[in-house]
C-alpha cells in the first residue's frame, strides 16, 4: 500500500464518525488542528471543550465528566498530556480507574521543528508503570481507526500514543 496517513489524522476522522454512534466528548488543551480533534469540534461542538493551554485542568475535568458515566478523550502533545499533567492522571484517573482516553501525539523525538522541549520519550514508560492504565500504539491509520473504537468500547483509563507525521499504511483496511 502507497498511501500514508498520520495517525493523529486517523484519530481525529474517527473521533467524529464514532461520535454519529457513541456519547462521548473530546477535550483537547488549545491544540485541536495539531491534534486533529477540530474534525469533532466542527460535527459535535456541544460535546468538544478547548480546556486552553492547561493539560492539568483537562485532565481533572475529564476525570470529573467520567465519574458521570459518559467517556471522555483528552488531547495534547504527548510531552503536556501525560508530562505536564501526570499528577492528575495518576490520582484522578488511573487510581479511581475512570474512563478517561488520553490521545497524545507527538510524541518521542519525532516533533521536527517543534525541538527538544516538546520531545517526550518517556511517555510509553511513565504510562506502562501507571496502575490501571492500558496502554496502546497503533502502527498506522488503519489500526488507529481499531483501536480508537476498542478505547472507546473499554471502560477504564487508556493512553495512546499517536504520532505527528504520515507513517505508511501497512494494514489493509479491507482486513
Amino acid at each position: 500500500m502507497a498511501d500514508r496517513i498520520a495517525t493523529r489524522a486517523a484519530y481525529g476522522k474517527t473521533l467524529a464518525a464514532l461520535g454519529e454512534k457513541y456519547p462521548f466528548y473530546v477535550m483537547d488543551a488549545d491544540l485541536s488542528g495539531s491534534t486533529q480533534t477540530g474534525v469533532f469540534a466542527k460535527k459535535f461542538p456541544e460535546r468538544f471543550i478547548n480546556c486552553g493551554i492547561a493539560e492539568a485542568n483537562m485532565i481533572s475535568t475529564a476525570a470529573g465528566i467520567a465519574s458521570t458515566g459518559v467517556p471522555v478523550f483528552c488531547s495534547s502533545f504527548a510531552m503536556f498530556a501525560c508530562g505536564r499533567a501526570y499528577e492528575q492522571i495518576r490520582n484522578s484517573v488511573a487510581y479511581p480507574r475512570l474512563n478517561v482516553k488520553i490521545c497524545a501525539s507527538h510524541a518521542g523525538i519525532t516533533v521536527g521543528e517543534d525541538g527538544p522541549t516538546h520531545q517526550y520519550c518517556e511517555d510509553m514508560a511513565v504510562m506502562r508503570a501507571t496502575p490501571n492504565m492500558v496502554v496502546v500504539n497503533p502502527a498506522d491509520a488503519t489500526e488507529t481507526e481499531a483501536a480508537i473504537e476498542a478505547i472507546l468500547k473499554y471502560d477504564g483509563p487508556v493512553y495512546c500514543r499517536l504520532g505527528r507525521f504520515a507513517v505508511p499504511v501497512v494494514f489493509d483496511p479491507a482486513t
